[in-house]
């Protein structure tokens, strides 16, 4: 489990393909930046902009991962040499400063706009049609592993827009920054909504 507060900003230094299958995944391995990588072992869960991803490899100045063909097709962002929002796993007795996030992405989401008011930034951004209903006022989502509240809602035919409000810390510590329109991001609703939904439409 992760909490949505990033702790670092990484690069993905390279791409290798793992095979010549087209359903073949990639190993990347990643810059860590000022991640603390001292209690970090092989095995341990990280969180690439909101995707949770296991540690094949410590390297000098980071860790190398490797991604699925299903992941590579569920996100976006994991397949060049781009920055990331770097997240290790919460423990027990960790402060939840953002809200619980699985790290497993729902699917991907369009900005829309992203632009200044004020002192912060408005971000909105169209979520596909089937994540549309766990969408709401004041709700909490993921928008690349970042906790993040929801400030309007607006249904559409493909889904819906949502509004978010960026103050500037969270500009400046996460990838977020680097977003425009057309941008492509990974979204994962919040586990409440999810568990509400089930209960509501199982077969009784």
């Amino acid at each position: 489990m992760f909490t949505g507060i990033i702790q670092a900003v990484g690069k993905i230094e390279s791409v290798t393909l793992q095979g010549k299958d087209e359903n073949a995944g990639v190993r990347l391995q990643i810059d860590a930046g000022t991640l603390p990588m001292d209690d970090v072992k092989t095995g341990d869960s990280i969180a690439l902009n909101g995707a949770c991803m296991t540690v094949v490899e410590k390297t000098e100045n980071g860790f190398k991962i490797d991604v699925s063909h299903e992941s590579l097709d569920k996100t976006t962002g994991l397949d060049g040499t781009n920055e990331v929002n770097l997240e290790k796993a919460m423990a027990l007795g960790d402060m939840l400063g953002g809200h619980l996030v699985s790290g497993h992405v729902d699917g991907v989401g369009i900005v829309r706009q992203f632009s200044p008011v004020a002192e912060s930034w408005e971000l909105v951004i169209e979520a596909p049609l089937h994540l549309a209903k766990f969408l709401a006022y004041k709700g909490s989502v993921a928008v690349n592993g970042v906790s993040l509240t929801i400030n309007n809602v607006t249904d559409i035919e493909t889904g819906c827009l949502f509004s978010i409000n960026l103050i500037p810390h969270t500009i400046e510590v996460t990838t977020l920054k680097n977003l425009k329109a057309g941008s492509r991001v990974n979204l994962e609703i919040d586990l409440i909504a999810r568990y509400v939904e089930r209960m509501l439409t199982v077969n009784k």
